[in-house]
């Protein structure tokens, strides 16, 4: 399994490419904590920098998806640069204004969250042009997958570090300029400045267009609901249980859980078409939820969180090579984005759909919410699998690459019109 990540890896610009997307993308992935520790180290409320991080929060949600169009529209360099630099110059602000007054605090996170470029939906246009092979393809979107969990582990990591070695102020500036230098490295290298998006159709809803994909984005909009509420109720469960590191044991046991199930699922082919496989994964990662609600001991407790985890790498690995079949021609940026973005989204909401259920059950209840949240979102895929059929493939579908997502034409929309 190892060895063959590590031929994976050995392929020209595949670990730069990774490893500069994952960097580029520390910001966005410790704005809400480096926010928080700058706002109350500036005096301000916790109610300040939830709404400072909520702004941030939503104006990234807006940006992901416009941005990924741009690059489809025009290129990686054009929009990665210019975005990272501006989303940078936005924390920069931040940290120089302060809170006080509150609007160019507020300024300073519409523009830090709409232009944080959209590396994660740019790295995954590119594998199928560095990689060529499908099964590299494939591992390569589990070893994204998995590579995600490293980075929200090691990232406020390295936000608390410098606030002990310097201050608040200055792990803004500091996460944020590693983070231009990540996005500078995937930007400039051959890859990226080659990759051309395929033409693509005149159409104002662009990527939305697809039905499968409005399928996937109302899935994955429960499953981050799933994930945003075990976040708020892993800290209510261990305020009865000891306080302390004990919410830190369940939320590192999900991401080992989510680590482990990657680097599997990433480490051979699977046979079917990845809508079936999607289904089915997403319906054990819903499984994999339900128990959490019996709260048992710490150590029991520990276990079945990091089961939880199991599948969720897998889900959203196979979740991209279904996103690349169906996402228009010439939009497979801003699908990506709007994957991204859509759970992000849901997560948020789960944080707040949670609090009220803690409130009135407790931790069990807290739970709760992300069962029924992974329920709700294999019904989605359940109930619209017509959107996301398996039709009986003729005999060029079965041999066409799963990522090919040009091969076949889209019904009412002609060719001639494209942007």
């Amino acid at each position: 399994m190892a060895a063959g990540y590590a031929d994976l890896l050995k392929t020209r610009y595949a670990a730069r490419l990774l490893v500069g997307t994952l960097v580029g993308r520390l910001p966005n992935a410790t704005a809400a904590l480096a926010v928080v520790l700058f706002v109350r180290g500036q005096g301000g409320s916790y109610a300040l920098a939830g709404a400072l991080s909520a702004i941030y929060g939503v104006c990234n949600a807006l940006g992901q998806p416009l941005l990924g169009r741009a690059v489809d529209l025009y290129g990686q360099p054009r929009v990665m640069l210019p975005a990272s630099v501006l989303s940078g110059l936005g924390m920069a602000l931040l940290a120089a204004v302060g809170v006080e007054p509150r609007w160019p605090a507020y300024v300073a996170m519409v523009i830090a969250g709409f232009f944080t470029p959209p590396l994660e939906g740019g790295l995954r246009a590119l594998w199928p042009a560095v990689l060529q092979r499908t099964d590299r393809v494939h591992a390569a979107y589990a070893l994204d997958a998995v590579a995600q969990e490293v980075m929200f582990a090691v990232g406020p990591l390295l936000v608390t570090l410098c606030v002990a070695a310097w201050s608040a102020a200055a792990a803004l500036l500091v996460i944020n300029a590693i983070g231009v230098l990540g996005a500078l490295s995937v930007a400039i290298s051959a890859p990226s400045r080659q990759w051309r998006s395929a033409p693509r159709e005149a159409h104002w809803l662009g990527a939305l267009r697809a039905p499968g994909l409005l399928v996937l984005i109302g899935a994955f909009f429960f499953v981050g609901l799933a994930l945003g509420s075990i976040a708020v109720a892993a800290v209510a469960y261990a305020d009865l249980h000891g306080g302390g590191m004990v919410s830190s044991y369940l939320l590192s046991a999900l991401g080992v859980g989510a680590l482990a199930g990657g680097l599997v699922y990433g480490a051979r082919q699977w046979p079917g078409r990845p809508e079936s496989r999607l289904r089915l994964l997403v319906g054990l990662l819903a499984l994999g939820y339900l128990p959490l609600f019996l709260v048992p001991g710490v150590a029991g407790m520990t276990a079945l969180t990091g089961l939880a985890g199991v599948f969720l790498a897998p889900a959203l690995a196979c979740a991209f090579v279904v996103v690349d079949r169906h996402a228009p021609k010439g939009t497979v940026t801003e699908a990506f984005s709007w994957l991204v973005t859509t759970f992000g989204v849901g997560s948020a909401a789960g944080a707040s759909v949670a609090g009220p259920a803690l409130e009135s059950g407790g931790p069990a209840a807290g739970f709760a919410v992300a069962g029924v949240s992974g329920v709700a979102g294999l019904l989605v895929l359940l109930s619209m699998k017509r959107f996301l059929g398996d039709p009986v493939a003729p005999v060029d579908d079965a041999v066409r690459a799963e990522n090919d997502r040009n091969g076949a034409v889209e019904p009412g929309f002609r060719a001639g019109h494209q942007a």
